[in-house]
């Protein structure tokens, strides 16, 4: 038996499917409705010098680079939130960034990509197997002729350059992105304070204070694909003193980093580390294993359930004064000049010229730099100079285990030590100054001025507040 169907209602059966695909909306979505995501971008791009120059951060060296263990990178994550604020992540493979050299970078990234000084953080690696960048190194080294001036001072503005067009390729990269955070743990940092290398290799009972913990945040594309892996770890880059470039550990951990997750690009970031060393050390093969050790670290954290982090980022940037102690007399300067390393000789010989010359030494440095990032929930400080454990630790004690800290961020003026360290005088607390030639040591209210800072932008974070 056969029903027959109204020709009319045929065509309403087929005609209504297509009316409800194709009539508009009426009423768009709210931005309450609207996913909400991450944008990001990144972009790398080498700065291995192209000529033999002299390498930066060992005075015992005697002769410039003799050729390439590994290129260096300069790497560059762009971020932009929900709302369209935008940032800049900048890490390198250098000894630090002057003041002067991270101002033109910055000055040229605020004009070129219309960011704020607050939403733009530089780092560099601390390797000591990269170029000579920064003036306030130089009485380390032996005096440059002309020719070894102008080799540097010819690299500086090529690096420069590269940086940009690094920031700039990564904000033209930009797209839909999802960012999560996780810690690690690595061991191989030994606080060099409290331990004789030669003594580490067989001892069971290493002293001193360290800070073994691995801060990671992942950047994935929407398909889950690994686009970024930015990681930090408080030990200096000084495995390596040998006369090739090198990234030192760092840059065989983001090789690595990089070979086991195709299509990423892996950004390091140096911690609160200027008191800890890699020992025992000296030898590519163990660069290699460090760095092998710290990818693995990364690589469990990246295995793990991670944090989401929702697509909001605030910020905040202050550079705050630092007082000198009283400078040395000049019969005690007179006796530096006479009987300490030829480095601190070329020190010491300054100060007396500028001296009796009638030229009033600094009381102190008043551009020390602390800035603030928030990404969700997720806290970062960066710290300028070369700042000891003592500091990652008192800050997470106070503000949580979870707080990410990068050193070495922005300007890397002098070390940076606790009051304990000032206390105990050696390298880190007293004799350092003179290789970044500043006039005297540190006055002891430098700890508590940096931490109240850095807690003062915290507290704005966390109140979702603005600085006036």
């Amino acid at each position: 038996m056969y029903t027959l169907i109204h020709p009319f209602i045929l065509i309403l059966v087929f005609l209504v499917p297509s009316l409800q695909t194709q009539a508009p909306n009426p009423t768009p979505p709210s931005n309450n409705t609207q996913e909400k995501y991450w944008k990001t971008g990144v972009a790398r791009a080498v700065i291995t010098p192209r000529e033999n120059i002299w390498m930066s951060g060992f005075a015992a060296r005697e002769k410039p680079s003799e050729g390439t263990l590994q290129d260096l990178w300069v790497k560059a994550l762009a971020l932009e939130d929900a709302e369209g604020t935008k940032a800049l992540f900048i890490s390198t493979d250098l000894i630090g960034f002057s003041r002067e050299l991270s101002k033109a970078v910055c000055d040229r990234i605020q004009r070129n990509h219309l960011l704020k000084r607050e939403n733009i953080i530089l780092s560099s690696s601390h390797t000591h197997s990269g170029p000579v960048v920064n003036k306030n190194l130089y009485d380390i080294y032996p005096p440059f002729d002309d020719r070894m001036k102008r080799q540097i001072e010819d690299n500086l503005e090529l690096l420069e350059d590269q940086i940009l067009k690094c920031a700039g390729d990564a904000f033209e990269q930009m797209g839909p992105s999802t960012l999560s955070s996780g810690v690690g743990i690595a061991r191989f940092a030994v606080n060099r304070r409290n331990n004789q290398e030669s003594e580490v290799l067989y001892s069971s009972d290493l002293a001193g204070p360290s800070d073994h913990t691995v801060p990671v945040i992942k950047v994935s594309a929407p398909d889950g694909g690994i686009k970024a892996i930015l990681f930090g770890y408080a030990c200096h880059a000084t495995v390596l003193g040998i006369t090739q470039w090198s990234g030192d550990y760092p840059g065989f951990s983001q090789q690595k980093l990089e070979k086991s997750f195709p299509g990423s690009t892996a950004l390091f970031f140096s911690g609160c580390g200027a008191d800890q060393n890699a020992l025992p050390r000296a030898s590519v093969p163990l660069a290699r294993q460090y760095g092998g050790e710290l990818a693995e670290a990364v690589k469990c954290v990246l295995e793990e359930p991670m944090k989401d982090l929702a697509p909001y980022l605030s910020s905040h940037y202050r550079e705050i004064e630092i007082l000198f102690s009283n400078p040395l007399s000049t019969d005690a300067l007179q006796e530096i000049a006479s009987q300490a390393p030829p480095w601190q000789q070329r020190w010491a010989q300054k100060l007396i010229h500028k001296m009796e010359s009638g030229e009033k030494l600094p009381r102190s440095y008043p551009f020390y730099p602390i800035q603030s990032w928030k990404l969700g929930d997720q806290l970062l400080i960066a710290l300028g100079g070369e700042v000891v454990v003592d500091y990652a630790i008192k800050l997470r004690k106070t503000w949580g285990d979870e707080l990410f800290i990068a050193a070495y961020a922005n300007d890397v003026m002098a070390y940076i030590p606790s009051v304990r360290v000032l206390k105990e005088g050696g390298y880190e607390g007293d004799t350092s100054m003179r290789a970044y030639g500043q006039p005297s040591t540190w006055s002891p209210e430098i700890e508590e001025k940096i931490l109240v800072e850095v807690g003062r932008q915290i507290s704005l974070l966390n109140n979702h507040s603005k600085e006036e």
